[in-house]
């Protein structure tokens, strides 16, 4: 008995960290998440917000920690097992930083531009979508920032802001890169050029929150995944994703805390 559970994580882990993964376990790995994260939300984040009087915005934030820090500790605990120590050495790929400094904040700055227009761009065609997902049960508020806020005093709104900020923001879509980028897609890599595409679907299929922007995601998303998985350097889809949302949170933070909207 003893054997057998020594042996089962050790092929758990092997499996894992294996340089391919067969398509179905990278879309179980991949959209597994997604429905935890709907499932905290409904079961814990959203009842909690409701308790205590805040927006669902903290909500989503809430569902989105319990779910990703957890991953982010199993990314560490194969580190362990594979290293001996906690690391992300042999874990993570696409980290040796192949592109010159000068390059990469270039093509940083280009993708920001790229994705910030298109989400806003694209804005129309998610409130199109949207209309068929009425029977979805969190759509209220969806699809326009302000209106997660509206109904709410102004302390409860910076309030929230200020703490999804560092969350949201900067911390979350973090984590997604090095699970999604830095370990999911180089795992795919053997099939070619249709990696970039098939991470770029199903990461953009695990936002099970918000169907209705699937289409739009995969647009302003693919170009910053392509060009991680082309020049193995999971810096560009980091600058690109943590970047936007960065700025968009301090932007919207900024705004409430000046009573703009």
């Amino acid at each position: 008995m003893r054997a057998f559970e020594d042996t089962r994580p050790n092929r758990i882990v092997q499996r894992l960290l294996g340089d391919r993964h067969s398509l179905p376990l990278s879309i179980v790995l991949h959209l597994v998440p997604g429905t935890l994260i709907v499932a905290a939300y409904l079961l814990i984040g959203e009842p909690f917000v409701k308790a205590i009087g805040y927006p669902v915005l903290m909500g989503w934030a809430i569902a989105l920690c319990l779910v990703l820090i957890p991953i982010l500790s199993g990314l560490l605990w194969l580190g362990r097992k594979h290293n001996g120590h906690i690391s992300l050495r042999g874990v993570l790929h696409y980290t040796d930083k192949p592109v010159p400094r000068g390059k990469l904040v270039a093509m940083v700055i280009a993708l920001i531009v790229w994705m910030t227009v298109l989400s806003f761009a694209t804005a129309p065609m998610n409130r199109f979508f949207k209309d068929f997902f009425t029977w979805v049960p969190y759509t209220d508020g969806a699809g326009s920032f302000t209106a997660f806020l509206d109904g709410y005093s102004y302390s409860i709104m910076l309030t929230t802001m200020v703490i999804c900020l560092p969350l949201t923001g900067i911390s979350l879509p973090l984590i997604e890169e090095l699970y999604f980028r830095g370990f999911l897609l180089p795992r795919i890599a053997h099939l070619g050029g249709w990696a970039p595409v098939v991470s770029t679907v199903l990461f953009s299929l695990y936002h099970f929150w918000s169907p209705w922007v699937f289409v739009s995601r995969v647009i302003f998303m693919f170009p910053g995944f392509w060009f991680a998985w082309r020049n193995k350097d999971i810096r560009l889809s980091i600058g690109m994703h943590v970047g936007v949302t960065s700025i968009l949170a301090t932007f919207g933070t900024i705004a409430v805390a000046l009573n703009l909207i």
